[in-house]
């Protein structure tokens, strides 16, 4: 398959497998990579999310130039009708990117629209389409500059010119960097963390998140109140508040 997608416990396992082409998007996987997220968004019983790919060279290359440019030449504006979380596809649940290589154009597309970044020590950030002559077209040309410093970010779109991991950790576009070794631990580690908290804070955190940086300070801080509104109401407040004052660790339902 072009595509794995498992569940373990309350954890979704995404990971591209193409490690023959470096993980590089063909049509089949793009579409099971849609699939996947929908499942993963509409599956009550997961609350977190890790996105990898096969192998310990590649993350995800991008496109597979070999199939992708025929594909959209039939197909006008296919990548824009599939819906992911790069576009078309809201997902409120938390995504972690488990970058172990190569995540370059589409690869670092994905990665910029997880929420958590993991990085190995050899992977290396890049969006290279300017050498093709084209510009990203799954968000790269606005996630990128609200992710780093906006000269850091033209200086990759304009050149086109990856960076290594390290780099990425100093200017914050991922959150940490591992040993190989470590990645997937450390990725599972975040997200059992994640999974140790209330759910629907979790969800509406992320909401207030992603609808706010598209708005004004005084809209955002709108749109949080409106999300939090709600959480007074919910069971899962009242047993964190029991749970705080009785000094032992709350069970959150999600309710």
């Amino acid at each position: 398959m072009a595509l794995l997608y498992e569940k373990k416990g309350k954890i979704a396992y995404i990971t591209i497998n193409r490690p023959q082409a470096m993980n590089a998007f063909d049509p089949e996987t793009f579409q099971e990579l849609s699939n996947a997220l929908i499942d993963f968004r509409d599956d009550d019983n997961l609350g977190a999310g890790i996105v990898t790919g096969a192998g310990e060279k590649a993350f995800c290359a991008g496109a597979d130039i070999k199939t992708i440019i025929p594909y959209m030449a039939e197909h006008a504006l296919y990548w824009q009708k599939v819906p992911t979380i790069m576009r078309g596809l809201e997902l409120y649940k938390p995504l972690i990117a488990a970058v172990n290589g190569l995540a370059l154009g589409g690869g670092l597309e994905l990665a910029l629209a997880c929420d958590i970044r993991v990085a190995s020590e050899n992977a290396r950030f890049g969006v290279p389409e300017v050498t093709l002559g084209l510009i990203p077209g799954w968000g790269g040309t606005q996630r990128l500059p609200r992710c780093v410093p906006w000269a850091t970010a033209a200086e990759m779109l304009f050149t086109g010119k990856p960076i290594s991991a390290q780099d990425a950790y100093r200017i914050g576009l991922v959150n940490r960097v591992v040993p190989p070794a470590e990645l997937m631990p450390t990725a599972e580690a975040i997200a059992r963390d994640i999974l140790k908290v209330a759910p629907l804070a979790v969800k509406a955190a992320k909401q207030a998140m992603l609808r706010g940086t598209s708005v004004s300070l005084e809209e955002g801080l709108k749109i949080e109140a409106d999300l939090e509104a709600p959480l007074f109401a919910s069971e899962d407040l009242a047993e964190g508040r029991k749970a705080f004052t009785e000094k032992r660790k709350p069970e959150f339902k999600g309710r």
